[in-house]
């Protein structure tokens, strides 16, 4: 026999036959043990269910709110860009540089711009996204590019 024609054993388990009988290993009460709410049909526990104690989720107390109305954003900050080479940018060349997540189908979250470089940016570029944030705006426009809002 040569090494490369080598098969694994098929290995089949035979299927456990329940409460056929006490010959087969698994009659009478099919290993569900005897009485009790999980040995009839259809008697499962929720995961969650503690017994009867009070449930973890009323012991903890509730804080706050979610609002349901808040925008999110994909954000780029001005100090990204001017590391860059480039000098324009649309929201599908930040895409493409990785800078932002691609917006799925179902969820086009919009881009803000940030300004999270301080006074140090002087870089002339020409920036498209769906928001800017004050600093970002005016220090874009300081240095002789402009932000334009889609």
């Amino acid at each position: 026999m040569e090494l490369h024609k080598i098969e694994r054993p098929q290995i089949k388990h035979k299927k456990k036959r329940l409460g056929k009988g006490h010959g087969t290993g698994q009659g009478k009460t099919s290993g569900r043990g005897h009485k009790g709410q999980k040995s009839r049909s259809g008697g499962s526990i929720p995961a969650w269910f503690e017994g009867g104690q009070m449930p973890l989720q009323r012991r903890v107390p509730k804080r706050g709110f979610t609002n349901i109305f808040k925008k999110q954003f994909r954000v780029v900050n001005l100090e990204t860009l001017q590391m860059l080479d480039d000098v324009e940018f649309d929201i599908a060349k930040l895409e493409d540089l990785n800078l932002i997540r691609k917006a799925k189908a179902n969820e086009k979250a919009p881009v803000k711009i940030l300004a999270r470089v301080g006074e140090g940016f002087n870089k002339k570029i020409i920036v498209k996204a769906n928001a800017f944030s004050k600093t970002a705006k005016e220090l874009i426009e300081k240095s002789g590019g402009t932000a334009e809002v889609i």
